[in-house]
């Protein structure tokens, strides 16, 4: 790969590649995109415009597609998932810091969002990197974190009529468990795995009294010193790991459309660290 460069985004989380074509890269080049993936959490490509057939390709370099059972698929090519807020919504999909199918029993391993239409202003995505948090921590606090584990659901999807999001009844599976610090498959690094959209409570606590460490965790995990902030731009594409960052969707644009395809890829099941 010639003439490329790559900048993080933040002290903590995210890099800019740019002056690569995902659409034409090769294998060696594309494997510069996914060391760079697991280095920096989020990989922000500008410039791409991919046809959903190349949007499919590039997903299926790091690995199987994993359609979510939830979003809207595109008509012509069911593995994408279309990511629409129209003009007259008031909150988005994603509107909160979370992070992709934790309540899968092998949650996806990365997320490939493409811009496909986007309003005049706003709409930005934030992203927190789960390592750097952990890292943060006293150790009192994760010692204690590496011997717990945390029930996921896919339950609030129950309630986000006003998002886009209709499911049918047999979406919903059953609870899943995964390690509160997690050990990255392929890194080995630590990473919080617990977030407000999908974990429910604490294996063997109540929910009551899993409620307030879990809020302070929230809290904590998504300070702004672990985010950066991804402005999107015409054609952008956006590749995060599920395991290394949680994200959240700015709802800033009230009376626009925005129009986003999205593929998840398929990960393994969690270990702990």
């Amino acid at each position: 790969m010639t003439n490329w460069t790559l900048k993080k985004l933040s002290g903590h989380c995210g890099a800019r590649l740019e002056g690569l074509s995902l659409a034409s890269a090769s294998t060696s080049q594309l494997e510069i995109v996914r060391s760079s993936l697991f280095e920096h959490g989020v990989i922000v490509l500008p410039d791409q415009y991919l046809t959903p057939e190349d949007h499919i390709k590039l997903a299926e370099f790091f690995g199987e597609i994993d359609v979510n059972r939830f979003f809207t698929p595109v008509a012509s090519h069911p593995t994408i998932a279309e990511v629409r807020t129209t003009p007259e919504q008031k909150n988005v999909i994603g509107g909160t810091w979370h992070t992709d199918h934790s309540y899968d029993a092998a949650p996806a391993m990365c997320s490939i969002l493409s811009a496909q239409q986007l309003p005049p202003f706003g709409g930005d995505t934030h992203f927190a990197s789960m390592s750097s948090a952990y890292y943060a921590m006293s150790s009192g606090l994760q010692n204690m974190l590496r011997h717990l584990s945390a029930w996921h659901s896919d339950g609030s999807f129950g309630s986000s009529s006003d998002v886009g999001i209709n499911p049918k009844q047999d979406a919903f599976r059953d609870p899943v468990l995964h390690p509160v610090i997690i050990k990255h498959p392929k890194t080995g690094a630590p990473c919080v795995y617990v977030n407000g959209d999908f974990t429910l409570n604490f294996e063997n606590w109540t929910i009551e009294e899993s409620i307030p460490l879990l809020s302070y965790l929230y809290a904590f995990i998504t300070k702004p010193i672990f985010t950066a902030r991804v402005v999107w731009e015409p054609g952008m594409v956006v590749i995060w790991d599920n395991r290394l960052v949680q994200h959240y969707a700015t709802a800033d644009y009230s009376g626009h459309t925005r129009l986003m395809h999205r593929i998840t890829v398929g990960g393994v099941p969690l270990e702990p660290f």
